[in-house]
């Protein structure tokens, strides 16, 4: 396992789409953990494979606090989304900005799990805000372009 580089805002990878993952190999096994410990070394809630330079449709989340909730998702699709909320939101290929984005306050994914096995999470609030937000990425999209007002540097807001 190794601490992968995170490609940053004006690479051009995070503007292209990613692929779909047909089968689980040693090598996709290997990024996604690579992908957990970056991550988590970079104190981040959400990861895509995309952000370490990977055109994979696979995507790391873990919004909890003492990282025990731990989710992978590959080839994602939301299917479902609901309600409104409207915050801060920040990016591991944005650092040391944040951006007000309003996203759905629900939003329910179905994936392949580590198995290549269907599987399904339902999130509200900052769940569903990190799977809206990592799916972004597997499209080339960040959240810069749904920033409303200006972005803000993180170290010198009150």
């Amino acid at each position: 396992m190794a601490i992968r580089e995170i490609r940053e805002i004006g690479d051009e990878i995070l503007t292209k789409r990613s692929k779909e993952v047909k089968e689980m190999t040693p090598r996709v096994q290997t990024l996604i953990e690579d992908m957990i410990d970056t991550m988590y070394k970079s104190g981040g809630v959400g990861l895509a494979a995309v952000q370490v330079g990977v055109l994979k449709r696979i995507v790391v989340i873990d919004c909890s606090e003492d990282g025990d909730e731990l989710h992978v998702l590959i080839n994602p699709k939301i299917v479902e989304t609901s309600g409104e909320q409207t915050g801060q939101e920040g990016c591991l290929s944005v650092p040391g900005k944040s951006g007000e984005v309003t996203r759905p306050n629900y939003a329910k994914v179905v994936f392949l799990d580590e198995n290549m096995q269907p599987a399904e999470l339902e999130g509200t609030e900052l769940l569903a805000r990190a799977i809206c937000h990592e799916c972004d990425h597997l499209d080339g999209k960040l959240y810069v372009d749904l920033v409303e007002g200006d972005l803000v540097d993180v170290n010198t807001e009150n």
